[in-house]
């Protein structure tokens, strides 16, 4: 089987990598910049041309990460910019002859929903990223009723590991442990959020790519929800820093309730991890 990634040089896509690499596949790694190793395509996906499927080595499976203009969340350029530019390279790899594709979604197409999120709830988002994502979905499943093709769309929710943006919750952290700081500024705490460890995304990535079915929309989380005070706490403890937390130096984000995470149900059942 050959699989194709794009973004494959970011924080997810190293992960993906690494875990492909454990399954007797051929790996195709799409980025904007230079990718190293054989399997390496250098492409632009808002540039890409009408051959791109040739360019990319006519994969059987697609696993697409590559998403401009994060993480700012509100910009205007994920529906005025990002999501044609999607739509477009995403319909031509198709029309070309792909026939799995697996996406990543977000949880910010639940929008302001709060407490436990299934997948049969309805999409609401409430920030320009969430609402050019979901569009994407919409288009795609308009898009596979005229000319079939396997879709999963994974949902992600909240994530940390090795590799992350350097303004994410765990680099500020480490980074103020490294400067020897006293406290470490954060918001209240008390939201409760749904996170996984990177490598776990990474696998179940690989793991519905696998499969090469029609799954729709899936959650990837925990289906576990923490708050982000207890997180860092654990964090701390795990790593026996010396730090303390400045609670409720910063706002709590207003373009996310107060409590949600994920429903893993449908995605335990497609692992067959129960």
């Amino acid at each position: 089987m050959k699989i194709a990634v794009t973004g494959a040089t970011g924080f997810i896509g190293r992960h993906v990598l690494t875990e492909l690499a454990r399954h007797d596949v051929e790996v195709i790694a799409i980025s904007r910049h230079a990718t190293p190793g054989a399997g390496g395509v250098q492409l632009d996906i808002r540039a890409a041309s009408d051959d791109a499927f040739e360019r990319i080595g006519r994969p059987d499976t697609l696993i697409h990460l590559a998403w401009g203009g994060l993480p700012n969340y509100r910009s205007l350029h994920h529906f005025e910019q990002e999501l044609p530019a999607q739509y477009r390279f995403l319909s031509n790899l198709i029309a070309a002859g792909l026939s799995n594709l697996v996406v990543v979604g977000t949880c910010f197409e639940y929008g302001m929903q709060s407490g436990p999120l299934s997948e049969e709830l309805p999409a609401r988002p409430d920030n320009p990223y969430g609402y050019a994502k979901d569009s994407l979905r919409r288009q795609l499943e308009y898009l596979r009723a005229a000319r079939p093709f396997n879709l999963t769309w994974a949902r992600l929710f909240y994530l940390h590991g090795e590799g992350q943006a350097a303004s994410s919750l765990l680099p500020l952290l480490r980074q103020a442990v490294a400067r020897g700081d006293s406290v470490f500024n954060m918001s209240g705490g008390e939201q409760l959020r749904d996170y996984l460890p990177v490598s776990e995304v990474a696998r179940c990535l690989v793991a519905l790519a696998l499969k090469r079915a029609d799954h729709s929309v899936v959650n990837l989380c925990s289906g576990r929800p923490i708050s982000v005070r207890r997180l860092v706490e654990g964090w701390i403890a795990e790593n026996n820093w010396s730090i303390e937390l400045n609670l409720g130096h910063y706002p709590y984000p207003d373009y996310e309730p107060m409590a949600f995470w994920g429903d893993r149900r449908k995605l335990d059942t497609l692992l067959e991890t129960r």
